[in-house]
C-alpha cells in the first residue's frame, strides 16, 4: 500500500510543529511565553499562553484573566505590562537603564500544577 506524501509530509508538520511548541519539564509559563515569543512571535492573542495551559493545566480557566488583569491581553504583553526579568538578571544599557538578557537563564522551573512564573520573573511596578 502506497503511502499519500501529501498526507505524510502533512503529519511530519503536524508532528514538528507539536515538539516545536510544547513546555519543557518543568518550563513555567512565562519562560515558555518568552521561549515561543522569541521563536514564533505574537499574533495578538494569548495563542502562547492558551498552549501552555491546554498542555499542563487545562482546568486552570482563569489563567488568562488573571494575566488580563495586569495587562497581558495577548502573549507580548504579558511582559510589557505585567511581568519582567528580576532586576540582577538585567544587563545595563548605554542609559543606565536595565534591558532583558540576550539569552535568558533556563528556566529554575515550577511545580506540574503551578502556573506562577519560576525565580527569573517579577511583577512590574505599575506606575499608576
Amino acid at each position: 500500500m502506497e503511502t499519500d506524501p501529501v498526507q505524510e509530509a502533512e503529519a511530519d508538520l503536524a508532528a514538528l510543529s507539536d515538539a516545536l511548541t510544547r513546555p519543557r519539564p518543568p518550563e513555567c509559563l512565562f519562560c515558555f511565553v518568552d521561549r515561543m515569543l522569541t521563536a514564533f512571535g505574537c499574533d495578538t492573542t494569548l495563542r502562547w499562553v492558551r498552549r501552555w495551559r491546554e498542555l499542563r493545566l487545562p482546568r486552570a480557566t482563569g489563567l488568562e484573566r488573571r494575566l488580563e488583569s495586569r495587562g497581558g491581553c495577548c502573549d507580548c504583553e504579558v511582559f510589557l505590562n505585567g511581568w519582567t526579568v528580576r532586576a540582577d538578571l538585567l544587563v545595563p544599557d548605554e542609559h543606565g537603564e536595565g534591558d532583558w538578557p540576550a539569552e535568558r537563564p533556563p528556566c529554575a522551573g515550577v511545580s506540574t500544577r503551578s502556573s506562577r512564573p519560576c525565580s527569573t520573573w517579577v511583577p512590574q511596578r505599575r506606575p499608576w
